[in-house]
């Protein structure tokens, strides 16, 4: 496994924001929450509902955070809108960005993803 910089980003950010807007139990549930889709993508990254996305970078895949929401303990996130952007290419996973479901995928695609 590895990570793009912006991916560690993404992450501080998305838990920040978490905890300013609904606290910190919500932080850390959401926290929770992304470490077990992690753990998921890395046991089976091309499991069920990840989606291969080709026309963004070669090998790259996107994974919705909800399809994970059921196997985390503990009270879970009601409402998930994150994704995970990621490369699956011999045998290794590469997790480039955690994007809000809102944004354009497309634009923020890392160049360093588009590298082959």
């Amino acid at each position: 496994m590895s990570y793009l910089p912006v991916f560690r980003q993404d992450i501080q950010r998305t838990l920040a924001w978490s905890d300013q807007k609904f606290g910190a139990a919500a932080a850390d549930r959401y926290g929770r929450l992304i470490r077990q889709a992690l753990c998921d993508l890395l046991a089976e990254p091309t499991r069920p509902r990840a989606k291969a996305r080709p026309d963004l970078a070669p090998h790259a895949y996107v994974y919705h955070l909800i399809y994970s929401r059921d196997r985390v303990t503990g009270t879970r996130v009601k409402a998930p809108r994150h994704f995970l952007l990621y490369r699956y290419n011999h045998g290794k996973v590469e997790f480039a960005r955690l994007l809000h479901d809102s944004r354009d995928l497309a634009q923020h695609v890392p160049e360093a993803l588009r590298d082959e």
